[in-house]
């Protein structure tokens, strides 16, 4: 997007006239004063206050800007609409922001909760994932393994944070790995693992299965974004292609595991809902977007913003048992996921097992500076409220599972494994049978996320306002 919808010049203060005093003395010459060259700062703040004096959601509740010399971040979070305002971000680097939203960033390739122990100083991460293509995928290193030390230090409550912050250069940890023979935790062989930067795949895990007479879709996806910068299509395709095999293996029961996917694009989830509603084409609407009443106003195209499904023909929506779409969710199934859930209501069961979600309707565009090269900061500002064909958008406390479940309250097993927790839950639910699996329950805080840090997480990103 471009600085501002409009020319800057709506957004200019033309003074006129000079400067002058005089006295009793009619020949004194006036006192002219010399017009002083803006500092870089101030060219930025300018930018940004005449961006968000258009797009902002909630402009007619910006706050007055502290002075036009300060710090360009500053100066954007003294705009905002706080405490109502909890998303709106500034990144001092715009290309870094994209990279990030496409799944680019610099990355060891491994994601981890982070756990107190209790009644005891010790914390340990357990790797949730690893990701393809990453320096992590040639290691030995996967899904519930144990870090207990960072470049050979044990982490503690008082440690932890700093060593996690050391995870963005080389550095090495000790694991732990499950031994489902002995029943206990093994050490292993320490890792040395050297950040990249690569792209990851949203598009994580796909599975069909059949138990007794239901056939089971399984699919997980991480985050919403529709390819990279060679193929911007990509990711997309690829997910057609799982839904088309699925249709083909005729499942007549789908869950999609959004329990690690904090949002990202808009279009994504609208392809992805596309091939799940039922019986939906472009002439059915999957999403309603309102903007601030200036553009609403202003702007005829934003008017009536609607957001159509497409027509799929790998769309499985009508083989369903039910009707009904299981999603697995957490506490960060924010976002574009969330616009998933809300998108499908009005067409089918959406059923959610997991945690209550995130509790984001409102959406995001990245916008930079084209007029000014200097200036290489990235605004990523609430510009929207997002709502289905029922004009419902009540859910910034997030969606309430129908059956509520923790993966953290047991040992991770792999994903796609049966036993794993979710997915167990998930199977008993359409099966009706409750799984015969012996687990043991953990006891345990969660301190931190490793995907909590991601620039995507939150984000529902929309597509570029158009001048």
């Amino acid at each position: 997007m471009k600085s501002t919808l409009i020319t800057r010049a709506l957004f200019a203060v033309i003074l006129s006239g000079l400067l002058w005093s005089c006295d009793k003395d009619e020949d004194q010459d006036p006192i002219i004063e010399e017009p002083t060259e803006p500092t870089l700062e101030e060219d930025i703040n300018n930018w940004i206050f005449a961006v968000m004096n258009e797009v902002y959601y909630w402009r007619e509740n910006m706050r007055t800007p502290i002075a036009k010399t300060s710090d360009p971040t500053a100066y954007f979070n003294s705009l905002l609409n706080i405490p109502t305002d909890r998303f709106s971000v500034i990144y001092p680097d715009y290309q870094e922001l994209i990279n990030s939203l496409q799944g680019i960033s610099l990355d060891p390739g491994y994601e981890a909760k982070w756990y107190g122990v209790a009644d005891s100083d010790d914390v340990y991460g357990e790797v949730i994932y690893t990701k393809e293509n990453s320096p992590s995928s040639s290691l030995d290193l996967k899904r519930g393994d144990l870090i207990i030390s960072i470049n050979g230090t044990r982490l503690s409550r008082s440690n932890f944070s700093e060593l996690r912050g050391q995870t963005g250069i080389t550095h090495t940890i000790s694991t732990l790995r499950f031994n489902e023979e002995t029943s206990a935790y093994e050490p292993k062989e320490d890792l040395s693992i050297t950040p990249v930067q690569f792209s990851e795949d949203p598009n994580f895990l796909d599975s069909v299965y059949t138990i007794g007479d239901q056939k089971i879709g399984y699919v997980v996806y991480n985050f919403f974004a529709p390819g990279t910068t060679d193929d911007n299509t990509k990711y997309d395709q690829e997910m057609d292609a799982v839904f088309e095999k699925m249709k083909a293996e005729n499942i007549n029961n789908l869950v999609l595991d959004l329990r690690y996917n904090g949002g990202g694009f808009v279009s994504s989830a609208v392809n992805l809902a596309s091939l799940i509603g039922p019986g939906v084409s472009s002439s059915d609407i999957f999403s309603k977007t309102k903007y601030n009443s200036f553009l609403m106003e202003n702007v005829e195209g934003l008017r009536n913003d609607n957001r159509n499904f497409l027509n799929k023909p790998q769309n499985l929506g009508n083989i369903l048992t039910g009707n009904r779409l299981y999603v697995l969710t957490s506490s960060g199934t924010a976002s574009a996921s969330e616009l998933i859930i809300n998108g499908l209501k009005p067409y089918m069961d959406v059923f959610l097992i997991g945690d209550v979600t995130y509790g984001k309707n409102v959406g995001s565009i990245a916008i930079e500076d084209e007029e000014n090269p200097k200036n290489a900061y990235g605004l990523l500002p609430i510009i929207s409220q997002s709502f289905n064909s029922l004009d419902q958008s009540d859910y910034t406390t997030g969606f309430v599972p129908n059956v509520a479940i923790n993966e953290n309250t047991e040992r991770l097993q792999t994903l796609g494994d049966v036993n794993e927790i979710m997915l167990r839950t998930a199977i008993e639910q359409i099966t009706g049978t409750p799984s015969s699996a012996r687990v043991t329950k953990l006891d345990r805080i969660e301190l931190a996320n490793s995907l909590d840090g991601k620039i995507r997480m939150g984000q529902m990103i929309e597509s570029p306002l158009k001048d």
